[in-house]
């Protein structure tokens, strides 16, 4: 039977009805007195970069109205999207991806339902007699008439440590010529080799997921907590971006680009892989 994990994640902020804002030539945020400037929920970002509510916030707008993904609304929506007060995110940086998501020629837009856009959940489980942080990765997918969230991946400092394969002269192998002994030296690497991973091909990658469902199974790891909650996305063409929630007096403040990066050739290998934590 497959197992599914799935965790609801609602965010309850208060509601702050305050200016808006649109960016100046320093990359800072200006009140322009007709914004309701706190994006104070992951849909409302989606609903702000394509345009599809109004500036306060109050109405949503949808294909038959003529506001509808209008570009100019795009554009003042955008500039109020980035964490302007702790991410470094050069103003040329910024104003370059701004022109490429509300381009004449090729507009691009967020789809919640999409796919290529995934959450990075930092919580806390009981292992070992100890609280210890999980990070899990999830993801949307189909399921009957609607969608839910799923577990993909795991990243676990315990398992990582656990698996951290051996490299150089500290390598163990099984002798090419093990096959005419019946490989009964496996018993003494299996037994007496605490890495018996130096026996697995170079291309092993430790599957944490299930070693995380079935440490869940056997009652080792207990959930305690969701600590912190971000999102990564790659639905725009050649850019990827970090959302993050800030939770702080002023304007600047709710769910908003924390980090903003254009993609070369091997760019989003390379990202993927820090996410994850991967070597």
């Amino acid at each position: 039977m497959r197992i599914k994990i799935i965790i609801i994640l609602l965010f309850i902020t208060s509601i702050h009805s305050v200016s808006g804002q649109v960016l100046s030539s320093s990359g800072r945020l200006m009140d322009d007195g007709r914004f309701a400037a706190s994006t104070k929920q992951v849909n409302q970002f989606f609903r702000r970069f394509n345009a599809e509510e109004s500036k306060e916030g109050d109405v949503r707008y949808y294909s038959d109205n003529e506001n509808y993904r209008n570009r100019e609304l795009r554009k003042s929506f955008i500039n109020i999207l980035f964490d302007n007060e702790t991410s470094d995110i050069p103003v040329e940086l910024k104003r370059e991806f701004l022109n490429t998501v509300i381009s004449e020629s090729y507009p691009q837009f967020l789809n919640f339902h999409g796919g290529e856009w995934f959450a990075e959940a930092n919580t806390v489980f009981s292992y070992g007699g100890k609280s210890q942080e999980v990070t899990l990765f999830l993801k949307l997918q189909p399921e009957g008439l609607g969608y839910e969230w799923v577990i993909e991946n795991v990243n676990f400092e315990p398992f990582r440590i656990a698996f951290d394969k051996p490299e150089g002269d500290q390598k163990k192998f099984l002798h090419p010529l093990s096959h005419e002994l019946g490989f009964m030296n496996l018993r003494k690497a299996i037994q007496d080799d605490p890495k018996p991973e130096s026996y697995t091909p170079k291309d092993f990658d430790p599957d944490y997921l299930t070693l995380f469902i079935f440490e869940i199974k056997k009652g080792n790891l207990k959930f305690e907590t969701v600590k912190e909650v971000k999102y990564h996305f790659f639905q725009i063409d050649k850019w990827y971006f970090e959302l993050s929630q800030f939770n702080r007096p002023g304007f600047n403040t709710g769910w908003l680009i924390s980090n903003l990066v254009k993609l070369g050739d091997g760019d989003r290998d390379v990202i993927m892989n820090f996410i994850y934590g991967r070597k």
